[in-house]
């Protein structure tokens, strides 16, 4: 069952593929790299390795989220508030890029998020649960910082994961 905002994404995402299915293939341009090489320096410094400092770096104090992040505020505190707190819970977190690709001042990634409940997380005690969650990135950048987020998390696996929700075979 999909709910109208992942239908909405992913039509972005199928759209953003058939526009760049019909441009000449140059390559990125110098703003795409810069794009690109910022994005997976957010997924492999802040994510994988927990280096909150290039956080600041990377993110303009002005940012917006636009990915509801239920209990943070919609901005660049309340991201680097949520990834407190996944760390938190997730020691191990990280963020497998599947597919990555930049067009203008925009980068979209398709990734799976793993990790290992050992704290607290969204009420739950820590069970030691193993997380493989899938998602879409969709970034804004602009002289090289992340100034808007869009994204989609695939949360009712997750929580299916970690025993919050019954599976749909628990549920037969």
């Amino acid at each position: 069952m999909f709910s109208h905002r992942l239908l909405s994404i992913l039509l972005l995402l199928l759209v953003a593929f058939l526009l760049s299915c019909n441009q000449p293939q140059t390559g990125p341009t110098a703003e795409e790299q810069t794009n690109l090489a910022a994005m997976n320096r957010i997924y492999n410094e802040v994510v994988n390795q927990g280096k909150l400092e290039v956080f600041d770096e990377l993110v303009s104090p002005d940012m917006v989220e636009h990915e509801e992040l239920p209990g943070f505020e919609p901005n660049r505190k309340g991201v680097q508030q949520y990834f407190q707190m996944m760390h938190t819970a997730f020691p191990d977190l990280h963020f497998q890029v599947d597919d990555i690709f930049a067009a203008g001042d925009k980068v979209v990634a398709r990734i799976t998020m793993n990790g290992t409940q050992q704290g607290e997380f969204m009420g739950m005690r820590p069970a030691g649960k193993k997380i493989a969650v899938k998602g879409i990135d969709i970034v804004r950048f602009a002289n090289g910082k992340l100034v808007e987020h869009w994204g989609v998390t695939d949360a009712m696996t997750m929580m299916q994961q970690l025993g919050a929700m019954p599976t749909e075979a628990e549920t037969m």
